[in-house]
């Protein structure tokens, strides 16, 4: 029999009698509840966290780019940019720019297995269970927010490589800024992920739009004296509020003249006021938790 709240209900002996006589057992789904969302949270990042541990292709892909940019394209420029660069090495440079691009594309390919998981049908399972949706997708978030975090501490071990010495204090600012950044770029992912049925659309959809972010973002090049369309697409460019930070962090603790401080990390200004490292680092939050929100949307009217 059923309720007048619509749930399935049995007589006293736990079966009630289908259409052929045939018992039917009897099913009942749990009310949504803080405790089960918090639990669908936990679960989705130890999922993330297991398909991560599982896949060492992966793990060693992902850090292929963000060395070829450190001692390829870096070393393979060091002289040519000297003169620029006021003697400090070009790889020490472009390190907190590699830092983020590593950060980058692992929080878009966590992201991306929202796609697969839609083609494969498991991605309806976990929508029909008997929770908040925005609890799938903030899981989804933390743990690919997780996953690159993981990337970033590996290529934050290479510091000593770069001629940055291994301060604390600055490791702890470096992941503390990372964590937040992947945290931000998976919630776009997942935001884009929502309506693609594709992976091939996934991947140019984000190629197109995240590359371009990473070089306008200032990670290969100073701030100081861009030409005034470039440094207009520079203050736009959401990924410059967390380069600049990461870039602030590293060459506070290096040793290097005025001048060269002064011509390498100059900071992002607005209208002539400087922004401060703590307002950036503000404004990556704030487009974090706006993605995040557009997600669960897109998520509570998708499928």
């Amino acid at each position: 029999m059923t309720t007048t709240s619509g749930e399935l209900t049995a007589p006293a002996g736990g079966r009630e009698d289908g259409p052929a006589g045939a018992p039917v057992a009897r099913v009942h789904v749990p009310a949504r509840s803080l405790a089960g969302d918090l639990r669908a949270i936990k679960i989705v990042w130890q999922r993330e966290m297991i398909r991560f541990s599982r896949d060492r292709l992966r793990i060693a892909t992902s850090l292929l780019q963000p060395l070829l940019f450190l001692f390829v394209l870096g070393g393979g420029l060091s002289r040519l940019a000297s003169t620029g660069t006021h003697g400090v090495d070009l790889r020490t440079f472009v390190y907190p720019g590699v830092l983020a691009m590593a950060v980058m594309f692992t929080a878009i390919f966590s992201a991306a297995s929202i796609v697969w998981d839609r083609e494969f049908g498991f991605l309806r399972e976990m929508l029909v269970a008997p929770v908040r949706r925005g609890s799938i997708v903030l899981g989804k978030c933390l743990g690919g927010a997780t996953v690159a975090g993981i990337q970033g501490l590996i290529v934050i071990a290479l510091a000593g490589l770069v001629h940055v010495p291994y301060s604390p204090v600055m490791i702890l600012e470096l992941v503390a800024l990372l964590v937040l950044l992947a945290f931000s770029i998976t919630a776009f992912g997942v935001m884009a992920a929502a309506r693609i049925n594709q992976m091939q659309s996934f991947m140019a959809l984000t190629q197109m739009l995240v590359m371009p972010m990473f070089f306008i973002s200032g990670a290969m090049f100073p701030l100081a004296g861009l030409p005034a369309w470039l440094a207009f697409l520079n203050r736009v460019d959401p990924l410059t509020y967390a380069v600049d930070p990461l870039r602030r962090t590293v060459f506070a603790h290096l040793a290097i003249s005025p001048a060269a401080r002064a011509a390498l990390v100059p900071g992002v200004t607005w209208f002539g006021w400087h922004v401060p490292g703590l307002l950036e680092a503000g404004v990556v939050a704030l487009i974090g938790i706006v993605m995040l929100t557009i997600a669960i949307w897109e998520f509570g009217r998708a499928e």
